[in-house]
């Protein structure tokens, strides 16, 4: 290679080519000697050191150095792990800041900072040089003709999320091709954008994309993989094995096109990111990137035994928020997926655990501050996981202005409602209309809540009406993994079952749960399949499996495609009537002059709720939804009118006959919803007055009333 090394700049950390060269810039601040390590294509290496420092940031200009060109570092430094320094040169090791990755790490003793089967082991010093073992970064050329872009900027109130997994929605898409199939290009084939669109979702949630290792020490030795990804090894490179185009840097170019093509039909792009810990594991985890760049400035290390890791996360460690270049890690990672890859929002996996400037959780938490202030991240979606392992790590409800959460409060007591548990009306009516207890207090909205049945973290929620047990036994951890509570209800036999009852059973809850949750205020979440009656098998805790197990199958049975269509006609009801997906709070009293209020609550007999809210038995609720009375304006300043709704809840066991409740016994009012059988109703059935509408057991009727 004709290379010439110039001093270059500090300002831009990463590999950054200007057409001619490539700046190379490094922050580490307890380094005593940094090495860029550039290889040939057929992995010949060649080191040069780093002599320009800065502020902690060691740098080079590298004239001849273009797109395509692989590279690590090895970092110089004591290793004292007792002292929370283990820099170890012999160990290659990921640029933070690299845009592209090749490969995958191959799990090994080279790899590791110390020896195994040593006495101290992690605090023995291991001269086996990893290179061979490590992937390599790549330098990237990051122009793109994004021919006009545009964000969908979809509204909260009307947002509806699908949260997916790049490799597994179409790894078996019949319509994708075979080349591109779990891929970011088989997520950006029309025949895959054609089903997220007729669906009706605006935004997808996709599983971790950062680069991550895929074969942790953990799973050595099984025939099993990090199919999740929720162990980070960087935060700018998109994970290469989701790419069909290569991985010299073509893998960036393909998920901008992802991105390109899912905006062209109007549906945005939230990530699920991973800034609270990294895929380095505790002090007997391998020497991959933070580790041996700067161990001391990267971790939260245990203080005044500095060999140990902080561990809020149930992964080993905890990034040091409290160290000015973490933050200015992520924030630098946020805004470039904003910027450079236009995405649309984030989703922060155990957010609770980026709040910990010590060892409590607070609100006020730098990181929460520096967000809030930021020009470009304050403006796109962003979404907490308001909980870690750490003691006081659930902060559901807690979480300051601007974000929204995942409701863990709602998916618990919707599901204890529907399984027939005493639980109580007055938690379900909170849940039902956004969560007005958590959030409002706040000055958020109801879209502060995110709602949701399930998530990838537990069942689909084919599972959830079809196992009382976790069976996860093909995790290889004898069943011990996972979550014990899921508040799920197999409808009276474990798993599958030829019984025509517990089959229509499970069908009637699964369409209850998607109308409770499309009907419910705050932005509603569907998992990827359920719209689908995709099953895992009863395992709640599929993060190994790159197989059958957690991929869609697209080969729809009868059944699961009335499913689907159910789901389709759900999502269109909810777009089609803003009465179902107000920007504010309910008032519980009328606004508009109809005499009525704009929300109502009544027992079976249609008699106004009292003492039935704390009766922990009573399982039937009446839910009145005035289209008249919506508060807020349109953005035009116009008055928003839509029909109006009754909801009859019947979780009881018995079929049971509501009454009308008399305000509203004069209007008209049409059978929309009876998820005993299909659910949309083929056949328009009208009542009023004395009327009495039949609600099944187990099973939720709606009403509609036109304007």
């Amino acid at each position: 290679m004709d290379i010439r090394q110039l001093p270059g700049t500090a300002n831009d950390l990463g590999a950054t080519w200007d057409g001619t060269g490539t700046n190379f810039a490094l922050f580490s601040e307890n380094a005593t000697k940094v090495e860029l390590c550039l290889f040939s294509k057929r992995g010949k290496e060649t080191r040069y050191a780093l002599n320009e420092v800065y502020n902690f940031v060691w740098h080079g200009y590298f004239i001849g150095v273009e797109p395509g060109q692989r590279y690590g570092f090895r970092v110089h430094g004591p290793y004292e792990p007792q002292n929370g320094h283990r820099f170890n040169p012999n160990k290659l090791l990921i640029d933070p800041y690299a845009q592209a990755i090749a490969g995958d790490v191959t799990s090994g003793q080279p790899t590791f900072g110390y020896c195994w089967n040593t006495e101290g082991d992690d605090l023995s010093y291991n001269e086996d040089d990893s290179a061979k073992s490590m992937p390599k970064c790549v330098v990237v050329d990051t122009s793109f003709d994004w021919q006009g872009d545009q964000r969908p900027q979809t509204a909260w109130n009307e947002t509806v999320i699908y949260e997916a997994h790049v490799k597994g929605f179409t790894k078996q898409h019949p319509k994708v091709p075979k080349r591109l199939r779990g891929t970011y290009a088989g997520l950006a084939h029309p025949a895959a954008v054609k089903h997220l669109k007729s669906l009706g979702i605006t935004a997808v949630e996709l599983m971790p994309i950062h680069h991550f290792h895929a074969k942790p020490g953990y799973l050595v030795g099984k025939d099993l993989t990090n199919y999740w990804g929720y162990d980070s090894l960087n935060y700018f490179a998109p994970h290469s094995g989701y790419s069909a185009a290569g991985m010299g840097g073509e893998q960036v170019r393909e998920f901008k096109e992802m991105v390109r093509s899912l905006h062209a039909s109007g549906i945005e792009v939230i990530l699920d990111v991973v800034y609270n810990h990294t895929g380095e594991g505790n002090h007997m985890g391998p020497t991959l990137s933070f580790r041996g760049v700067d161990n001391a400035a990267y971790y939260r290390l245990v203080e005044g035994n500095e060999r140990y890791y902080m561990d809020y996360t149930g992964c080993g460690n905890s990034l040091r928020m409290s160290h000015p270049q973490v933050l200015k890690l992520i924030m630098d990672s946020l805004r470039y997926w904003v910027e450079e890859m236009h995405v649309d929002g984030f989703r922060f996996d155990l957010a609770s655990a980026l709040a910990r400037e010590l060892f409590e959780v607070g609100t006020l938490a730098t990181f929460f501050d520096i967000i809030h202030q930021d020009p470009v991240i304050s403006k796109v979606k962003l979404i907490a996981e308001p909980w870690d392992v750490g003691d006081g790590g659930y902060q559901v409800g807690k979480f300051p202005l601007l974000w929204s959460e995942w409701n863990g409060q709602y998916r618990d007591t919707v599901r204890d409602f529907w399984r027939g548990e005493n639980s109580t009306l007055g938690e379900f009516a909170l849940r039902f209309t956004g969560s007005s207890d958590l959030y409002e207090h706040t000055g958020r909205r109801p879209h502060a809540s995110i709602n949701f049945i399930t998530a990838h973290d537990g069942f689909t929620l084919r599972d959830l009406v079809s196992y009382n047990n976790k069976h996860n036994d093909a995790n290889g951890e004898d069943n011990r993994d996972g979550e014990e509570h899921n508040r799920s209800w197999n409808c009276g036999a474990e798993g599958r079952t030829n019984k025509t009852s517990v089959l229509q059973l499970r069908a009637r809850q699964q369409r209850n749960f998607l109308a409770t949750l499309m009907l419910s205020q705050g932005v509603p979440m569907i998992l990827s399949g359920d719209e689908m009656g995709r099953s895992q098998g009863g395992n709640n805790n599929t993060y190994c499996h790159d197989d059958e197990l957690s991929w869609i199958n697209w080969d729809l049975t009868d059944a699961n495609k009335d499913l689907l269509r159910y789901t389709q006609k759900l999502i269109k009801l909810l777009h089609d009537h803003p009465v179902l997906r107000r920007r504010h709070w309910f008032y519980g009293r009328e606004i508009h002059g109809s005499g009525i209020s704009d929300i109502g609550w009544f027992n079976v007999d249609g008699d106004a709720m009292q003492d039935e809210w704390d009766a922990g038995f009573v399982k039937t609720l009446t839910v009145f939804l005035n289209g008249q009375e919506i508060a807020t304006p349109s953005h035009r300043g116009e008055q928003i009118l839509d029909d109006s709704f009754l909801l009859m809840f019947n979780a009881h066991y018995d079929m049971l006959e509501f009454s009308l409740p008399e305000d509203v016994r004069d209007h008209k009012w049409r059978l929309l919803i009876d998820t005993k059988t299909e659910g949309f109703v083929k056949r328009t059935k009208s009542f009023r007055k004395a009327d009495k509408i039949p609600v099944a057991a187990r099973s939720l009727v709606v009403l509609q009333s036109p304007l």
